[in-house]
């Protein structure tokens, strides 16, 4: 009979590792099994395991030779000798290595492992007597003759034998942590107790020797006895074990005891007039020994201390002395100067911002030679979700310093950066000094965070405050209200964050180095998602690494497709979503397949929200496409120009602001000044009203940057003709015909690649901006250079001079 077992393949291998034999409740042993066997059967030696009659197991064959003798044995009958070897160590094992005495067994299953490894389930059928190894090579053969068994025996003392080591058994199991609860369950449903034995002597945790001892034992009597020994063995060393676990569990109990008497202890001390607080007074004074502070910070420390020593501890001023005295006076970390380190930290942590890394490198290669400077004040700017703030941790870990980050959003009160003077109840320091105690550091990486969106109001105004804090020449003595004493800053590495500079206040703009942090390309997204967010969510949603794939063409249809941003924190989002459906289906037991295609991700994540298709069409006459710079980046602009019979009014829309509004009446006013030109009739201007739209009406839009863009729409318009396809444009636009340059350049340029624009017009003066672009980011566009407005109408509408 085959049975089909319980299969566990974390089990080991045969030969180099202990494992938990499997086994079916159907019963079986040797006593009830007629098959005949072959005298000459292939031989598997195993290592550091006996296998008996009835017990399936796994065995993970790893030797040539075991190989070979399993797969020849799985080829012909399925029947195989297995043998145990007396020295685990010998990798070639001969007749003499072997034991004699061992049990055939039926190969149930033949796996082939992930690892290249094979795993071969066995069912051990009946012991065997080796009589004589026929062959060593390839593999070994071996004569065998098969042991009579002997039957089971139903006496009194046979009886009373199974009882006991049944009862035992169960003990075991009730004390075992590593044994579950459901083996009592099999226990009791084994009601043969040739196998029942079999069973216990294969689960229990012996050498080979003594498990191979007892398959030798053929008296059933004998063999019970021998296994009771071994299982009331096993029983002594866990109950000692559970007495010691209840003495040290009964040691806790008795350190809570004492905590607790401790504490009323200390009350009744209070009660009494005693002064527990002492044991405070020693702590700051043994640190005050301790620092090598200056000569002006020691004497003011000493002083305040001394004046803590006379206070009584019932007084509210109590709790804001101590506070004061358990600042980090001139207290700092070393940096590393592993610059190679450094940089190998940066790069793993964030993907491309070359320019700030640079600046920090630079910072540390000066402060390694010089051994003291001041740190600098960066600023780093940028769209949302490109990793600002996360690089500031990234810095502080790199540097071996204490991480600080408070976000500025927000903040309206100016004591919120000074702090309060001690007079008052409750008072405490700023955020910048209470920031330095909690990272028990003068020198930490201090990230302000969203520093353009700091307000003001009748409380005073915070960004005047921060002009002390971060002007290298002042922050050395930095005033709070609370310290009544100046405080040396210019140790604090300061990171400010920012989406835009036009909020900042000019003076505040003034004392930080600013660093601008343009938006990713389809590219770089996508090997930020493949290196660092596609791990974090599947850490974060408890999926294994083969569980969930992600390949390059997927991970682009969900960045063009439901993304439109210069950072990575929606494709964040749209990540995590695939990662809890794929969840949901892994915790149902449900089928899926880990590697999602495209389509797979529409089904998730739903009809596209962007068509990227909208922008490769063809457009019709008087419509233009212009690049714009907003704060997450840049973005594609339609001018849309209708033309109507009227008096040449012009008609606005699309929720634009002065500027804007004043290029499209320059572009007008000089199509008009230049109509002869370009082949436009001046009356027609008297004629004909004119409608200039911008699509996506519900968002603002201003600048000066669409000049072009208008221009190229109304004479499109005008001319009826469209314009060359799948060109944008952007540049200020003058009376007297001249293209001025613009801003934004490297944002616009991300975001005519992302939307597949072929050509970018700009102005002349933009070429080096376009050249300090990574080549990486312009791979596909071409560039058409322009000083006059001339230039781009014959361009745009193949006109002849």
């Amino acid at each position: 009979m085959i049975y089909d077992p319980i299969i566990n393949l974390n089990s080991g291998t045969d030969e180099d590792s202990e494992f938990m034999p499997l086994f079916s409740i159907d019963e079986e042993d040797e006593s009830n099994i007629q098959e005949d066997f072959p005298e000459q059967l292939p031989v598997l030696a195993l290592k550091n395991t006996v296998l008996f009659p009835g017990i399936v197991i796994p065995i993970t064959v790893g030797r040539n030779k075991s190989i070979k003798a399993i797969q020849k044995a799985f080829q012909d009958k399925k029947i195989i000798a297995v043998l145990s070897q007396k020295d685990s160590r010998i990798e070639s094992p001969k007749a003499s290595d072997l034991y004699t005495i061992g049990t055939i067994a039926r190969i149930v299953k033949l796996l082939k492992m992930p690892d290249g490894t094979t795993t071969a389930i066995l069912q051990g059928r009946r012991r065997f007597r080796l009589v004589e190894m026929l062959q060593e090579q390839p593999y070994m053969t071996a004569k065998i003759s098969m042991i009579e068994h002997e039957e089971s025996d139903n006496d009194v003392e046979f009886q009373a034998l199974i009882s006991t080591i049944t009862d035992t058994a169960r003990r075991i199991i009730e004390l075992s942590p590593n044994i579950p609860a459901e083996a009592n369950l099999v226990l009791r449903n084994i009601t043969n107790n040739l196998f029942l034995l079999n069973f216990i002597a294969s689960n229990l945790s012996l050498k080979v020797a003594v498990k191979q001892e007892i398959l030798e034992i053929n008296p059933i009597n004998q063999k019970a006895r021998m296994i009771l020994i071994q299982l009331e063995n096993e029983l002594q060393v866990l109950e000692l074990k559970d007495q010691i676990e209840n003495k040290v569990r009964g040691d806790i109990e008795k350190q809570q005891r004492d905590y607790y008497l401790n504490q009323q202890l200390k009350t009744i001390q209070e009660e009494l007039g005693h002064n527990p607080q002492e044991e405070e007074i020693d702590r700051l004074m043994e640190r005050s020994t301790l620092k090598k502070w200056s000569e002006k910070v020691a004497k003011h420390f000493d002083k305040e201390l001394n004046r803590l020593r006379r206070m009584n501890p019932q007084v509210a001023e109590y709790s804001v002395q101590l506070n004061y005295l358990d600042l980090p006076w001139d207290q700092a970390t070393t940096d590393n100067f592993d610059l190679k380190k450094v940089k190998k930290i940066l790069d793993a942590d964030h993907h491309g911002l070359e320019k700030v890394k640079e600046r920090i490198l630079e910072h540390l290669s000066v402060l390694k030679l010089k051994g003291d400077m001041k740190a600098p004040i960066l600023c780093l700017v940028g769209p949302p979700g490109v990793g600002k703030t996360s690089l500031g941790r990234s810095i502080a870990r790199a540097l071996g310093r204490e991480y600080v980050r408070i976000s500025l959003g927000g903040l309206h009160d100016e004591s919120e950066i000074r702090g309060h003077r001690k007079t008052y109840i409750g008072a405490m320091p700023g955020r910048i000094i209470q920031s330095v105690k909690k990272a028990k550091s003068a020198n930490p990486c201090f990230v302000l965070d969203e520093i353009d969106k700091v307000g003001k109001d009748f409380r005073g105004d915070p960004s005047s405050a921060l002009l002390e804090v971060l002007d290298p020449e002042q922050n050395s003595t930095f005033h709070d209200n609370y310290l009544e004493m100046e405080y040396d800053l210019s140790k604090v590495l300061f990171i400010a964050t920012a989406n835009t500079l036009s909020t900042i206040q000019p003076a505040l703009l003034d004392r930080m180095e600013i660093i601008q942090i343009s938006g990713y390309s389809t590219e770089e997204k996508t090997a930020i998602a493949e290196k660092h967010l596609l791990p974090k969510q599947l850490a974060e949603h408890g999926l294994k690494k083969g569980q969930l794939k992600l390949n390059t063409a997927t991970l682009e249809k969900i960045i063009q497709e439901y993304t439109r941003e210069s950072g990575v924190r929606s494709l964040d989002r749209q990540i995590a979503q695939i990662c809890r459906s794929v969840a949901h289906k892994v915790a149902t037991g449900a089928k899926y397949k880990p590697t999602q295609t495209p389509e797979d991700v529409e089904k998730i994540l739903g009809p596209r929200k962007y068509n990227i298709e909208r922008f490769l069409g063809d457009n019709p006459p008087g419509v233009s496409i212009g690049l714009a710079w907003t704060s997450v980046g840049g973005e594609i602009l339609f001018i849309e120009t209708s033309l109507s019979a009227g008096k040449g009014a012009l008609k606005l829309t699309g929720n634009l602001g002065d500027v804007m509004k004043e290029s499209a009446v320059t572009a007008l006013s000089y199509l008009k000044a230049h109509s002869q030109e370009y082949g436009i009739d001046p009356e027609v201007f008297n004629k004909t009203d004119i409608h200039l739209h911008v699509p996506e009406g519900a968002i603002p839009k201003d600048g000066p940057s669409a000049g072009i863009t208008m221009l190229s729409a109304l004479a499109s318009a005008f001319l009826d003709k469209p314009l060359k396809q799948l060109v944008a444009m952007t540049g200020e636009i003058t009376l007297r015909g001249k293209v001025l340059p613009v801003g934004g350049i490297k944002e616009k340029i991300l975001a005519a690649r992302r939307l597949g624009i072929k050509m970018v017009v700009l102005c002349a003066e933009n070429k080096q901006d376009v050249e300090e672009v990574p080549a990486r980011y312009r791979k596909g566009l071409r560039f058409r250079y322009v000083t006059e407005m001339g230039d781009v109408l014959r361009f745009m509408l193949q006109l002849r001079r």
